[in-house]
């Protein structure tokens, strides 16, 4: 009963995806993962007695079909992780699969009455088959939980270059996903009741159905914002006084920096191949627009748009940051943010807003990451801040 209701939850969640408009790469990827286990759960559900002698042609088919599952999982979370855009040769990925059904062949089309009599006898004569295939699928799924994980752990550790908020981007969820994938891996290595490992794929059905359909992907800011529209390599500018440039893709051409420059090794810029005094135009002009137009009031700023503002390539602004004022990003703007909170917080009209308004007002979107960025940057909490400097603000 419990492998009818994946059935049918699977059918229909592939539905809701199907007629979903505007489709993003990583909604078509749930929709041909939930077809794929609405079929192996269709076929496993055919083994029955009855099942099988109404319709012994599709006996067998069901030992491909979970060399299907995990490489979906690796694409999926690959689609809601990577700022790259998926290549056809990710279709490699799904080879096992028509492998398996190779090493099956000769058992798939054989007489109705022959492949019901083997299938009755436990699979007498492919007990090889069934082995390699039972060692493939344990290899899949090891293989592509590291995968996904990796996937994971590498978004972790680039997010804070890449946006100046996190409270909305987490793949928790998916890391989950993976471990649930993963019960089930121990399920087949323990050799469980196929009705438990299959009743499991169940809960996995409801849990995708539950968090997939509503996902977006971690890089879809760049749907709203745009990812700089230059092109990958270096860059050049025209200055005609100091503080104004105006970039355009290409190389860099020399340009003669009149002011006093920090003593930076060339040697650093050496991945964008910058020059210290580019370095410091593009960090000078950085600090114009932080300064003068406040971008950091603008919740949601990622890295892209701040690129795009001065502008250049992401890569080149992440080098220029992370290495004159040795943070990420998501630290620079936050920092940005404390200091404008700090600013206004002493002015005479303070008196007239809440604590958690000030914060907003400064660029944060939430009192936990105030609370913990104002923290990193003094030290303090707000309120022992507040309380230092004997300010008093509405409740």
């Amino acid at each position: 009963m419990t492998v009818i209701i994946g059935i049918i939850l699977a059918i229909f969640l592939s539905i809701i995806l199907l007629s979903k408009k505007n489709k993003s790469l990583s909604d078509k990827i749930l929709l041909a993962w939930l077809t794929t286990i609405a079929i192996t759960l269709i076929l496993f559900n055919l083994q029955t007695e009855e099942a099988r002698y109404n319709y012994p042609l599709l006996l067998g088919w069901g030992f491909p079909f979970p060399l299907l599952q995990w490489p979906f999982l690796y694409l999926y979370v690959l689609s809601l992780t990577s700022r790259e855009p998926l290549t056809a040769r990710l279709l490699l990925h799904f080879s096992p699969f028509i492998l398996s059904i190779l090493l099956f062949s000769k058992y798939l089309f054989l007489p109705d009455q022959i492949k019901i009599d083997i299938y009755n006898k436990h699979g007498e004569g492919y007990e090889t088959q069934m082995a390699i295939n039972l060692i493939a699928i344990i290899l899949s799924a090891v293989i592509y939980t590291t995968l996904a994980s990796y996937e994971i752990w590498k978004y972790k550790q680039n997010i804070q270059n890449e946006f100046s908020f996190t409270g909305k981007i987490t793949l928790n969820w998916l890391l989950y996903l993976i471990i649930a994938m993963t019960c089930i891996l121990l399920l087949v290595l323990f050799r469980a009741n196929d009705d438990i490992i299959y009743s499991s794929v169940t809960g996995v059905v409801l849990y995708i159905g539950y968090f997939g359909i509503k996902q977006v992907g971690i890089f879809s800011e760049k749907m709203k914002t745009g990812e700089s529209s230059l092109p990958e390599g270096d860059f050049k500018f025209d200055q005609q006084l100091i503080g104004q440039h105006v970039y355009s893709s290409g190389s860099f051409e020399h340009s003669v920096i009149t002011e006093t420059k920090p003593r930076m090794e060339k040697v650093k810029y050496e991945k964008t191949k910058l020059s210290t005094g580019e370095v410091t135009s593009i960090h000078k002009r950085l600090e114009e627009l932080m300064n003068e137009e406040k971008l950091f009031k603008n919740p949601e700023l990622t890295l892209s748009e701040l690129a795009r503002r001065i502008p250049i390539h992401p890569n080149a602004l992440s080098q220029v940051i992370n290495t004159v004022e040795n943070k990420n990003f998501y630290d620079y703007v936050n920092g940005k943010r404390v200091e404008e909170f700090q600013r206004i917080v002493i002015s005479p009209k303070r008196d007239k807003y809440t604590l958690l308004s000030l914060a907003f007002e400064s660029g944060f979107n939430s009192k936990t990451s105030f609370n913990r960025n104002f923290k990193k940057v003094t030290n303090l909490s707000p309120s022992e801040f507040l309380k230092q400097k004997n300010i008093n603000l509405m409740d």
